[in-house]
């Protein structure tokens, strides 16, 4: 039964409040405005008969005689193939002059993540051709990994290459308080790259309103699960989670919480694992691999949403410099893939270029205290430079196996093989000849 009152008491920025009985949390409310516009919002707050709307437009204008409407359901999304190759806002509208899909089915968003003990162990690898990421942090299939990252970092470039390359079935795309030029470069990229008829993207630009910005990773999850229970493999890509958390910060100071850490809410780390925790791999069906920008205010790694979202996740990439450090980045799950499912020696190959890199950073910074430059000095320099240019530079696109042969090719310009550290088993099979 649908119900409907017509008098709103009171409203603070996007939010409005009335009384109301046998309302659930989180169910949608439609509001129609004394001029007759209307907009969707949903219930975030019950306490006894107050109820408190998130009005997703915003509550500009909205007037204290405007009707009210719940519709006994929480919100929902089309579900259908005709998904694909499609741009929606932050409230599931086309954003790409398209029809809407109203005779869909709908599924309904922000459910429970799966059940852990219907999960299975992560197993396989994805490839990026990405060297920083495919050699040295391997992306699982199932894995949830934020990009660490800061203003003016090609965080966003670097996302739409993994969309562009990485192996998957499905890629869905959740862009939160995006410029409208962050949007075009997406589409633009994923229809250059021949991709866009297996995208969906949900978008939420920085001149939409604000509480939109909380519906796009659950929008682009609930399709994800569906497509992943369908058996198929779903890249979730979102950026940024900065920009969601702030945008619950706005939302529950105009609530008047009482604020945690610079002013967020105590319900953040839970707010943010709820949708890590979609990412799963299902027996017997799909997958749900998720990738999230995690922008860090000033580059502080201790902020309240980088120093959360840590324990939630399995790792992270740390873009610093225009280049994926390898020593702030870490794949807790990459031991499941290294040499397993990848040849077999990917793990020598990783450890030991990461251990000569950080020889040559301690011998960049003895000579830069004044100390002579010797031979080998000369050698681990010229391995630092090599190693940036065919290894850390963004631009390099090589696959896997390629980027494991031009790792013993560089190994060996540099050093000889009792120098590297590496069992003589794979010396034998890999070390290059010389001519």
């Amino acid at each position: 039964m649908i119900k409907a009152y017509n008098h709103i008491t009171n409203i603070i920025g996007d939010i409005a409040e009335l009384d109301a009985q046998g309302v659930a949390f989180g169910e949608l409310a439609q509001i129609t405005n004394t001029n007759g516009e209307t907009s969707l919002a949903q219930v975030i707050k019950i306490d006894r008969e107050r109820v408190s709307l998130q009005v997703f437009a915003g509550a500009k204008g909205l007037s204290n005689g405007a009707k009210v409407r719940f519709l006994g359901h929480p919100m929902q999304v089309p579900f259908t193939a005709d998904l694909l190759g499609r741009v929606f806002n932050g409230s599931g509208k086309p954003l790409d002059g398209k029809p809407a899909l109203f005779d869909a089915p709908v599924i309904e968003i922000a459910g429970p993540s799966v059940n852990p003990v219907r999960r299975i162990v992560p197993r396989n690898f994805i490839e990026t051709r990405i060297p920083m990421i495919d050699v040295f942090n391997p992306l699982v299939e199932s894995q949830k990994l934020p990009i660490f990252s800061q203003a003016g970092e090609p965080y966003n470039e670097l996302l739409a290459r993994v969309g562009l390359q990485a192996k998957a079935d499905i890629i869905i795309l959740g862009g939160i308080g995006l410029k409208f030029d962050e949007y075009v470069f997406f589409k633009h990229a994923f229809e250059r790259g021949g991709v866009m008829d297996r995208t969906i993207m949900f978008v939420h630009t920085a001149a939409d309103p604000v509480v939109e910005r909380l519906l796009v990773p659950d929008l682009a999850l609930a399709v994800a699960e569906q497509f992943g229970i369908e058996g198929k493999r779903v890249l979730v890509l979102l950026t940024d989670l900065t920009a969601f958390a702030d945008a619950l910060k706005e939302i529950s100071v105009a609530m008047e919480q009482v604020p945690s850490n610079l002013g967020y809410p105590g319900s953040l780390y839970s707010d943010l694992a709820s949708r890590y925790e979609k990412a799963v791999d299902f027996e017997g069906a799909g997958s749900i691999t998720i990738l999230a920008v995690t922008t860090m205010p000033g580059g502080d790694v201790t902020h309240p949403v980088p120093d959360n979202t840590g324990y939630i996740t399995e790792g992270q990439y740390y873009l610093a410099g225009g280049v994926i450090n390898p020593f702030g980045s870490l794949s807790r799950l990459k031991q499941l893939v290294v040499g397993k499912v990848t040849r077999s020696d990917h793990g020598s190959v990783m450890n030991s270029m990461i251990r000569l890199y950080a020889k040559a950073l301690e011998t960049k910074k003895k000579i830069a205290m004044g100390f002579e430059k010797t031979a080998d000095d000369e050698r681990y320099l010229k391995y630092a430079d090599l190693f940036m240019q065919r290894f850390m530079d963004l631009r390099v696109d090589i696959p896997l196996e390629q980027a494991l042969d031009l790792g013993w090719k560089t190994m060996a310009e540099c050093f000889s093989p009792e120098e590297v550290g590496i069992k003589k088993a794979d010396l034998d099979k890999h070390w290059p000849k010389k001519d």
